[in-house]
């Protein structure tokens, strides 16, 4: 199944009802995710800053888009890490450098619905994306 992109995220978002039936399609989405090889689960591609165990690799291709593999222990994250690469992927480093991360969070609902170490881990995350240069 393709990842959907960050608009079809929030459309789908959009379409529950109430916060726990968003929290079942945000571990969905997380479960969605491809498998990452153990041997890039390291210290170099730890993001620091996050409460659960998360791990992210980005390559940039022959045509300038940025392609991320990325995991996490827990499957909320799991499903964050999923927004994040519905934003992210296939997109070159200066249109990730244009993408208003934030309003789409809070355009979710996410802002209100995450705990501070959720929230906190995510734009961990966001960071480490957009220092690709």
């Amino acid at each position: 199944m393709p990842q959907p992109t960050l608009e079809e995220l929030k459309e789908n978002f959009a379409l529950f009802d109430d916060w726990e039936e968003r929290y079942k399609y945000l571990i969905d989405l997380g479960k969605g995710l491809s498998e990452m090889d153990e041997a890039l689960k390291n210290e170099q591609t730890i993001v620091k800053g996050c409460t659960s165990r998360v791990w992210l690799v980005s390559q940039i291709q022959e045509d300038g888009t940025l392609h991320f593999i990325a995991d996490s222990d827990a499957h909320i994250v799991r499903g964050l890490i999923a927004i994040l690469l519905g934003a992210y992927e296939g997109k070159t480093v200066a249109e990730v450098k244009t993408i208003d991360i934030e309003a789409a969070f809070e355009e979710i609902g996410l802002n209100s619905h995450l705990s501070p170490n959720r929230r906190n881990g995510f734009f961990a995350m966001v960071g480490r994306i957009q220092s690709i240069s």
